[in-house]
């Protein structure tokens, strides 16, 4: 009866989920583009059955990349569906994996959408990327014999307390869950409190830990140090809307010690590149951007990053990183791919999204929490005067992450394949 309800309502509030996409449309326009495909209408793949792997957006896409990976060198001949929720999540399939896989959008949480995707694609296994829990996805999946996993599988105190409020509809939509591997033990317990069978429920570890860095990208690495000239350089990589005018603020305090010092700013979400610049130029910044090489030179106090897929690059050839959507509550981004290459981290109050990573970090002195731009300001400017400090964390750093891989094959041993 709940999930009835919960249906109906998703059919009541199409059109104002129609309008929001409108509305991002003006400023991404991707997302006006294939909406068909978020109705299960699409063109089938040439091979149906075998996995299905769903990732909302970049991060999730490039944590299941080398799961991704590994399934296509062991099983070249079985199917492999990735769906995706936002354009830039999309990018990167269409950018790492090209035609190695089938790609679509993933329909809307709706019976007859679901019921047409599964028609075309068939599935016998779906495997979810840490917090997409959607009612009739799952209910769709028992319907069609579909074994469902929840991978690196993440839930805050603050979700598993709204969770519960849902009480016999929360259970029942769980239980449509038949695996789940869990990042740490404290996830683990709250979907057991909120009645997955304890038998279904793993502890693997986080998959981010399992990044490796190519030579591909160290020699890019290496590159582009030599192109600052020796200039102490921090990134703010990921940042979210009302983030960039603080990290703005706290490059002029860096800036009155170090007057050569250099900003990388690079903005989380493509359509407000322009925005950022703007803002730069407001704010009487001496601006490059990524996408225009000849801008560079020893007068430019802020680069943008305004290229999609080359944030490890960047993160790379910094001296100091500081990972947005920490210092506005968004719940922050990946530290991990900073600090598996030995690069100085640093992030804000707010990172319930990566609590465990975190506070790893944080536990082995592999990373500084901050709470205020000017805590960022003085944060920088110590690493910036003190080398063998920031050695010291970004060492640490990248010992934390080589600890702590093999979340990667303990999740491929849970999965029904071959």
């Amino acid at each position: 009866m709940m999930r009835r309800t919960y249906t109906l309502l998703l059919y009541l509030l199409l059109p104002a989920v129609l309008l929001r996409l409108l509305w991002r449309s003006l400023r991404a326009p991707d997302y006006r583009r294939r909406w068909s495909e978020r109705f299960g209408s699409f063109r089938p793949p040439a091979d149906w059955g075998g996995v299905w792997i769903h990732a909302v957006s970049v991060g999730e896409v490039q944590a299941v990349l080398p799961l991704i990976r590994r399934l296509l060198d062991a099983h070249p001949d079985m199917p492999l569906t990735v769906t995706t929720t936002t354009p830039t999540g999309s990018a990167r399939v269409r950018e790492h994996l090209a035609d190695q896989v089938f790609h679509v959008y993933l329909p809307y949480d709706l019976p007859l959408a679901l019921t047409a995707f599964m028609r075309k694609v068939r599935p016998r296994l779906l495997l979810m990327v840490e917090t997409e829990i959607w009612p009739n996805l799952l209910h769709a999946c028992r319907q069609h014999g579909v074994y469902t996993v929840l991978a690196n599988a993440r839930l805050s105190e603050k979700s598993a307390r709204r969770y519960a409020r849902l009480g016999a509809f929360t259970r029942a939509t769980f239980a449509g869950i038949d695996c789940i591997a869990a990042q740490a033990d404290a996830d683990a317990g709250r979907f057991r409190a909120l009645g997955v069978p304890a038998d279904r429920v793993v502890v693997t570890g986080s998959i981010k830990f399992d990044m490796r860095i190519p030579a591909s990208l160290e020699e890019q690495v290496e590159v582009l140090q030599r192109s600052w000239g020796g200039r102490p350089v921090w990134i703010a990589g990921s940042t979210h809307e009302g983030e960039d005018e603080l990290m703005l603020l706290a490059h002029r305090r860096v800036l009155a010690e170090f007057p050569n010092a250099l900003l990388i700013l690079v903005p989380r979400h493509p359509e407000r590149f322009d925005r950022v610049a703007a803002l730069c130029g407001r704010e009487r910044f001496e601006l490059a951007r990524r996408s225009r090489p000849g801008d560079y030179g020893t007068a430019t106090q802020v680069y943008l990053g305004d290229t999609m897929g080359e944030l490890p690059v960047l993160l790379g050839s910094a001296d100091v990183a500081f990972i947005g959507g920490s210092l506005v509550n968004t719940g922050g981004h990946n530290m991990l791919e900073a600090a598996a290459q030995g690069v100085a981290v640093c992030f804000g109050p707010h990172v319930f999204n990566f609590a465990t990573i975190s506070g790893m970090l944080l536990q082995q002195r592999a990373a500084r929490q901050v709470g205020t731009v000017d805590e960022l300001g003085t944060v920088v400017i110590e690493w910036f005067r003190d080398a063998s400090l920031r050695a010291e964390f970004g060492e640490n750093g990248r010992q934390v992450v080589a600890r702590n891989r093999g979340a990667l094959e303990r999740l491929l041993a849970l999965l029904p394949v071959g």
